[in-house]
């Protein structure tokens, strides 16, 4: 689903009534459940990733309002900050430098890098 499509014109036009329906905690758990499946419905074979980043959000918020150390709160903010980007840059990039990595192998006539490395997601 596209943002340009009436598929998401539907989705959109369903969810917005039901949402101003709700309540406070209903509403975020709404949009939660909607931004789950507008995820899912482009392919869902990468819900895993959305569901682990939420975990990981979810306890790092928990362990944020937790803790008073700044210092403490900061170590989760980075780590909730840190996964996501690692995500983001993993499955981004990982064909980018993969490619590039066995590029270089090769002009250093080193042919055996591309079993290792190369690997497309």
């Amino acid at each position: 689903m596209l943002f340009h499509t009436w598929t998401f014109a539907a989705f959109a036009l369903f969810l917005y009534p039901l949402y101003w329906m709700l309540r406070r905690r209903e509403q975020n758990l709404l949009l939660l459940g909607a931004s789950w499946f507008f995820y899912g419905y482009w392919d869902w074979r990468f819900l895993g990733l959305i569901w682990a980043s939420t975990l990981v959000d979810y306890f790092a918020a928990i362990r944020i309002e937790e803790n008073r150390d700044p210092g403490r709160r900061r170590v989760w903010l980075l780590a909730s900050v840190g996964t996501n980007l690692g995500i983001l840059g993993f499955f981004k990039y990982w064909n980018f430098f993969s490619e590039s990595a066995v590029s270089a192998l090769a002009v250093l006539t080193l042919p055996g890098g591309r079993v290792f490395l190369y690997f497309q997601f």
